[in-house]
């Protein structure tokens, strides 16, 4: 055995050993064998606006969560869906979205629809993955449990024994939230989230805010209006907000 591993090496002009890497049939990819990470289980809101969010989405069918990034409107809400999941509250998750991409056009998006959803729902993907695992979380969308409804296909819809998240509704006008709104069915919560100052339509197209300064006087509805002081994400995300 010496000898024929010595045939094979070939000394280099420092005196080394040559060799030679071969690539693993097939590529590689640390993800695809990584563990399935455990999943958060509790949440805990970290300001008082985040309280407040949380014990309105608890007591009201509808709330509409208002307020710049980083305040975890978006996470408690995908948080407070899989616990109303967990305890048999309803029966299904239902996840809506504007497909407007944020000052840059992806052009046209191969696959079926849930492929071509899949980018603008990342967010709410990440925030499922947090408090189901992906193991979870793939079984949920495959049954249905988990159902991603494009807004362009959510009108004649009755949603009945479910949880509807509508992200990034500044990216909504005013007839497509009402259109929205009125969704809603028996047994049902609806979470509205966004953030007014940064609408990607055009300038008055945006229905957010209107929506939510009529529907702030129903005592049924809960319009939650998070600030800078909600934010938790790095100290400089509230720094900026407010220079910017």
């Amino acid at each position: 055995m010496g000898k024929r591993s010595a045939r094979f090496k070939k000394p280099l002009r420092d005196g080394k050993s040559d060799f030679q890497l071969h690539a693993i049939p097939g590529g590689w990819d640390p993800i695809e064998d990584r563990r399935d990470q455990s999943f958060i289980r509790n949440v805990k809101p970290r300001s008082d606006g985040q309280q407040l969010l949380m014990k309105a989405i608890d007591s009201q069918a509808l709330t509409l969560a208002l307020g710049p990034a980083g305040t975890g409107k978006t996470y408690l809400a995908i948080a407070a869906a899989v616990k109303a999941l967990d305890e048999g509250r309803i029966d299904r998750i239902v996840l809506s979205r504007p497909a407007i991409e944020a000052g840059e056009a992806l052009g046209y998006l191969p696959g079926t629809m849930e492929e071509k959803m899949s980018p603008y729902l990342r967010p709410l993907y990440d925030a499922l993955s947090d408090r189901l695992g992906s193991k979870r979380l793939r079984q949920y969308m495959s049954d249905g449990t988990i159902e991603i409804a494009p807004i362009a296909y959510m009108r004649g819809r009755t949603l009945n024994n479910a949880f509807v998240v509508i992200d990034e509704a500044q990216n909504c006008t005013y007839t497509q939230i009402k259109m929205l709104l009125t969704r809603l069915g028996w047994h049902s919560t609806m979470v509205i989230t966004g953030d007014p100052d940064q609408t990607d339509l055009l300038p008055g197209m945006s229905g957010l805010t209107d929506i939510a300064g009529k529907l702030e006087a129903l005592s049924d509805i809960a319009v939650v209006r998070l600030s800078k002081v909600d934010v938790v994400r790095h100290p400089l995300v509230a720094c900026m907000l407010a220079a910017l």
